[in-house]
This record gives structure tokens, sequence and C-alpha cells, in this order.
């Protein structure tokens, strides 16, 4: 039997309709496609057809960790959650990512990862514990919070077993209901609606398995080089995050800093109790609530109605940001005079209050009166309100209800991530958006320590993104080269798993302030014994990146002329409200030979995308005229066994 360095070599399949429970080998996806969103993507271009809905039992809910999950010192043990998503508008494949423990706890129980599909006739929670599967009654836990759902299985199966649970919304179907998990973790995307229209209310996880390692010598030689050059954390430096106008942190008796398992640290990962002794995850400033102007909506009121306003929000199982961004939608359509508080049901004259969020929260969760319109996402929820609803959906808000932080306007390359991906690629804008930080905190705020000049930043585009030129912010010339190497990148990232907020390490205190692109590549190595260079880990991202591609073709995704952005971004121009996440009003970014330009007032140029796009496409190796895939480029990525589907769709070139 091959050694199964970095797996624990089984996954999980979980038939609710049947109550059938078997496994079949990780490594029939793994060689070609890691692990994570690699493997649940070809799990779901084999068995979910473009036909099936996110609420049918035909659609599968697919929990996957990488191979280096369950492996200290890499910040590597996350899990996924994919499959046919209800918050994205329309309907189609995509993914959520969760920190925490959960995802360790799951290859400890002795699986890499958990594809359900069917439905129960009642409502059950799973429990694996050391590589045994059973299907149990879960009566007493439905209605119940999911912070209460993780409490209550704690004490029934002991302090270690891991809970991945579904709230109140998540049982009533709500589009973008969140999956909760142990450290308040969060899932995006819907899947906590997924989960309950499955009756699947929890997942509980426990065990002892080891993950081994193929090189053990050389993967501690590598974990205490990356502590070393990420001392200062990923960012390479002091940065000054929290725009002046923001809600500083919510006082709390307890200020406890809860990483993630195996984190390698330098995380703002922050849990309070407040004075009533409530407890929760408080990154509600940086990360849901921020696009509430604080002035207008809180006046003199304490910040801790943020941390109670995302608490809630966790307690019934809600995406914390999408409702923010839903507020920020309400609140224009009162001031229209389109929504009243007597047409809701829901005191919109007191938006930003404790009673307006518990009553906006609960009518959303239990789909009672206005609520079940917004339970429908805010897109489908303007388009039943009408009345101009729409229209005031501008640019401040993407698809599937999230925000538009790190948006083409500031960032010209990051038009071409938003045209192709179902949701935020939160984790490819991060890239140029973390290295735009330390470099204002040289150039602009700064502050002592900080280190990375523009030339640091310009040999980071040279490393990570292809050119200097990617780090050229007036021009879209290189822009097209560097989306494709965040896009490959990111895959294999997303696969591999490693946290966003550690990886890529692209600045450091040490030497010239910038990090390595090969370390992705040399730790996988190391872990499973299997040599990939830089390279090669790319070129195995640019095939699930391809195979990701091909799915959304499949559920309507035209090519070119899909690969759009709002009409916003052509027609307003960048402001200091939408810049607001990069404590940057002025918008400023280096320009021409490292010049210091502002970006404020900019607008995506037309043209310039376009040919941006054909720039893309021609690198990709995909039909220009069409942004369709090629054969030839789907054969050449080992993906032959998806060409005769979408030959016979006509989506192939």
């Amino acid at each position: 039997m091959t050694n199964l360095y970095g797996y624990i070599g089984k996954i999980l399949r979980v038939d609710l309709s049947s109550g059938s429970i078997t496994h079949v080998p990780t490594m029939d996806y793994a060689d070609r496609f890691l692990g994570g969103r690699g493997i649940a993507a070809k799990i779901y271009w084999d068995e979910v057809s473009p036909e099936v809905k996110a609420f049918d039992p035909e659609n599968r809910l697919i929990f996957a960790t990488g191979p280096l999950a369950g492996i200290p010192g890499l910040s590597a043990s996350r899990s996924t959650v994919c499959g046919k998503a209800p918050a994205m508008v329309p309907e189609q494949f995509c993914w959520s990512s969760l920190g925490g423990t959960w995802g360790a706890q799951l290859k400890f129980s002795g699986y890499d990862a958990i594809v359900v599909q069917g439905k129960s006739d009642k409502p059950v929670y799973l429990f694996i514990e050391d590589g045994v599967a059973e299907i149990r009654d879960a009566s007493h836990l439905w209605g119940k919070s999911t912070v209460e759902t993780v409490g209550t299985l704690k004490e029934e199966l002991g302090g270690t077993a891991g809970v991945a649970a579904c709230g109140p919304a998540g049982e009533n179907e709500v589009a973008f209901a969140i999956v909760f998990a142990d450290q308040d973790a969060a899932g995006s995307s819907g899947f906590g609606a997924v989960m309950g229209s499955k009756r699947l209310k929890a997942i509980a996880v426990a065990g002892s398995q080891k993950v081994t390692v193929a090189n053990p010598e050389k993967l501690e030689e590598l974990t205490k080089y990356i502590r070393e050059i990420s001392a200062w954390g990923h960012l390479g430096g002091p940065v000054k995050l929290t725009h002046p106008a923001e809600p500083q942190n919510v006082p709390g008796e307890e200020v406890t800093l809860e990483n993630c398992w195996g984190c390698i640290g330098n995380c703002a990962r922050v849990f309070i109790k407040v004075p009533d002794g409530t407890k929760g995850k408080c990154q509600c400033d940086a990360f849901y609530f921020y696009m509430l102007p604080t002035v207008k909506y809180y006046g003199k009121q304490t910040n801790l109605v943020q941390f109670y306003a995302t608490r809630l929000c966790d307690d019934y199982g809600l995406d914390a940001s999408a409702v923010g961004q839903m507020n920020t939608w309400l609140q224009m359509c009162y001031d229209a005079g389109i929504l009243t508080d007597e047409n809701t049901g829901i005191p919109l004259s007191r938006i930003g209050s404790l009673a307006y969020i518990e009553s906006l929260v609960k009518k959303i969760s239990l789909r009672e009166g206005f609520g079940d319109t917004l339970a429908q996402g805010t897109e489908r929820a303007a388009n039943l309100v009408g009345r101009g609803a729409k229209e005031l959906i501008t640019d401040y808000m993407s698809r599937a209800g999230a925000n538009y932080d790190y948006g083409p306007r500031m960032f010209p390359a990051h038009g071409l991530l938003y045209a192709m991906a179902p949701r935020q690629a939160i984790n490819e804008v991060h890239e140029m958006g973390y290295a735009l930080y330390p470099w204002l905190s040289y150039n602009h705020w700064k502050l002592d320590g900080a280190h990375f000049t523009t030339d640091a930043l310009r040999e980071v585009g040279r490393r990570f993104w292809g050119s200097e030129l990617a780090v050229d912010f007036s021009t879209y010339d290189g822009k097209a080269l560097a989306a494709k190497m965040i896009q490959d990148r990111e895959s294999a990232k997303e696969s591999l798993i490693l946290c966003d907020f550690a990886w890529p390490i692209f600045t450091t205190h040490l030497g010239d302030h910038v990090g390595d692109p090969s370390l992705e590549s040399k730790v996988f190595s190391a872990v499973t014994g299997k040599e990939v260079d830089e390279e090669g880990l790319y070129r195995i991202g640019e095939r699930i990146f391809n195979l990701q591609r091909a799915i959304l073709a499949r559920e309507g995704h035209r090519g070119r002329e899909s690969d759009t952005i709002p009409e916003a971004f052509f027609t307003i121009p960048l402001h200091e409200a939408a810049a607001r996440i990069y404590n940057n009003p002025d918008c400023l970014a280096p320009g021409k030979d490292g010049e210091v330009i502002s970006r404020k007032g900019a607008v995506v140029d037309r043209e310039k995308f376009e040919r941006m796009k054909d720039e893309y496409y021609q690198l990709r190796g995909w039909d220009v005229a069409t942004g369709l895939q090629t054969k030839t480029k789907l054969e050449e990525l080992g993906l032959q066994d998806i060409v005769k589907d979408l030959e016979q769709r006509g989506l192939i070139v």
C-alpha cells in the first residue's frame, strides 16, 4: 500500500436518503487536485448536473481538508465547504472556507473529506470518531441556535469533539445562512441552508488519527524558517488598518487571542467577553459591519451594538457580512421612501439600534413577514420589491451580497478576478490588497519600523505577479499576467489549504523585505514526498482553476459575455467611502517608475478592460473571441475527462 503522507486516505460518503455510509480512497482525486477546493470541484463535476438546484437532494455538500491539515506551524488546518450555493445569483457551484479547529479535527477523525447527498426525513446529525461514522437523531437540536447546538453536542460527546452546525436560518433555507463551527468559524455562500434542506443539523468529529509526513527533518527546517521570516506577520511590518471613522475594538471584560489550530501566529483573531457574560469572536469592526457609516447609523451609541449584532447573526446562523451589505441597501430604500417601518414590519427608522438588528435577524431567520423576502438575499429581494429598489444596488455590493473591497477601480487587475468568480474571491484580491498595506505604512503613514519601499513592492511584482508592471497602478499593462498568476496560486493554496491571512508570504522584515513564492511548494513536497517546484504547484492550480471554469460554464457562465463587472465601476468614480478598507482616503498607489499617484475619482476604462481580457484569454490558452476554454489547453492540463461533456454542450473551442 502506498504511504499516504499528508493524507488520511479516505473520503466519507453519506446518503441521508438511504442512510448508507461508505468511503472511497482520497488518492482517486488527490494526485490531480491536491485536496480542499480541488477535490471538491472534481466530485461536484462528476456528480452534480447543471439542472440540480441548491436545495435538491441530488446536490452534494462537500466538506474537505487539504494535505497540510493537522500539521502544526503551517496555518493550514482549514476546511472548505463546496456545492451548489443558494447565495449565488443564479445558483451555481461555489465554496466557503472555515478556520478554527474543525478542519484538523476532521482529519483526526479519520477522513480527508465528507460528501453528503440526499435528504433525511427527520433532523439528524453526523458523528464521526476514529474512522467510524453514524447518523444520529437531532430532533432535540432542531430550532436551537448555532452556539447552543455546538455547546450541546460538546457536552453529549465530550469536549474534544469538533462541531459544525447550521442555525434556525439554515433550517429555514435562508439563502445566506452560514455553517458555524468551533471557535466561531463561519462558512458563507449559503451552505448552512443546504444543510437545513437536507435536515442535517450538524457534523461532529473526534478522533486520534495521526498525520504523517514524508520528510519531517525538512519540514521542521521549513517551519522554523517560516516562523522567522513571518515574525511581524504576513504584512511584513506595522500597518494601520482601522479607518478613523470606524468603530474601535469593542470593550470587553476579557480579551483573548485564540488562533486557529496549527497557526503560525500574528493573527488578530480576538475573542472578547462583554459585561453580560456573552463571549464571541470580535472582528466585527474590521470584517462585518465596517460598511455601515458609523456616525449615521450608530450616533453616540456604544459600539457594543455591533458586537451584539454580529453575535445575533452567528446565533441564528446568518452571514453577518451579507447582512451588513443588506443594511446599506435597506437604509437607501428607507431614505428613498421605498421601504418603511409600516410596509416591512421592521423598525428601519431605527437602523443601527439593537432593537432594529434583533428584529431584522429574527424575521429573516424565521422567514416572518417581510423577512421572507429578505431571506432570499438582497438582489432577489430588490427584484421582488421593485419601485427602483434594484437601482439602489450600485458599487457597494458584489455577487451574493458581499462587498467590493479591493475593487477594480483601485486595483485594475482585480476586474479579472471579480469577473470570473461566482463570489468575491477574497483570497485572490487579498494578494495585491495586502501588499499595498506595508507600502502605505512606509510611503504614506510613515509608521515607525515600516520598511517596505516602492522598490520592494516592485520586486514583489516581479516574483509573485510576473513583472514590475503588475504594481504600476497607472496602467492596465501587466495586469492580465498578474491575474492569471494570482488565480493559479490561490487555486492551489485553497486546495492545500493554507490560511489567507498567512499565505503567500510576500513581505518580510528580513533582507530585502520580499518574501519567497516557492515556500508553498517546498512545504507540500516535504509533507507528501512528491517533489513539486513552484511552477509545478502553479500548474496544478491552473488545472483546478480550469476545472472550476468548466463547472461554471456548464452552469451558465458564457465566457467573454459573462466575464463582466457591474456597470457602476465604469460610471461611478472611486470615492473615499469605497476605499475605506484601505485606510487610504486619497486612494494612493504606486504609478509609473514608482511615482505615488492617486486612484481617487478613477473608473474602469471599458476599452482597456476588454483589451486586458484579450491578453488574459491568450495567456490562458482560451479562445480570445469568445473566452471559452479550448480542447487543446484542457488536454494539456490533464483534463481529458471533462472535454467530451463540454463538447456536447458547445462550451469548448
